[in-house]
C-alpha cells in the first residue's frame, strides 16, 4: 500500500519519514515517492494492504544500482483471526529499469540479491545496511 495512505498517525508517519531519511543516507541521489502505485483497479489488485511501499527514483539509470528506481516494501503480517496488531516481518526491495524489474532483494528470504542485473557489491552492502536499520526502526 502506498506509504502516503498508511500514514494515519504520528507513530507510523514518523517511521515512514525515518525510513526515507535512512534510505537517502545510503542513496543520496534518490528522490522519495510516497505514492508509487497508481490508483486503478488492476494495480489495486496487486498491492499488498499489509505493507508500506515507498518508491525511490534516481536522476537517470544508475550503473551502480542497475536501475532507475528502487521500490521498498516494508512487510507486515496480520492474522485475521487475532486481535493483535500487525507484526513486522521484513523488507523487500526491487530495482526497476526501463525494461521492468532488474533485481529483487528480500530480508524475508535469504538476504540475497537475485535477478538478471544486480547492483554492485558495495551498493548491495548499502542496501543491507539500510534494511538492518529498518529492522531496528520497526521492531
Amino acid at each position: 500500500m502506498n506509504a502516503s495512505e498508511r500514514a494515519r498517525g504520528l507513530n507510523i508517519t514518523t517511521k515512514i519519514a525515518s525510513t526515507v531519511t535512512l534510505f537517502k543516507a545510503q542513496f543520496p541521489d534518490a528522490k522519495a515517492d510516497l505514492k508509487p502505485w497508481q490508483n486503478d483497479p488492476d494495480t489495486r489488485e496487486l498491492v499488498d494492504p499489509d505493507s508500506i511501499d515507498i518508491g525511490f527514483h534516481f536522476p537517470g539509470w544508475s550503473r551502480r544500482y542497475q536501475s532507475n528506481s528502487i521500490l521498498v516494501q516494508i512487510r507486515f503480517y496480520k492474522d485475521p483471526t487475532a486481535k493483535e496488531e500487525e507484526k513486522f516481518i521484513g523488507v523487500e526491495t526491487c530495482g526497476f529499469s526501463h525494461v521492468g524489474q532488474a533485481w529483487k532483494f528480500s530480508t524475508i528470504d535469504n538476504w540475497q540479491c537475485v535477478g538478471q542485473c544486480q547492483p554492485t557489491k558495495d551498493a548491495e552492502k548499502q542496501l543491507k545496511l539500510f534494511c538492518r536499520q529498518v529492522f531496528e526502526l520497526f521492531k
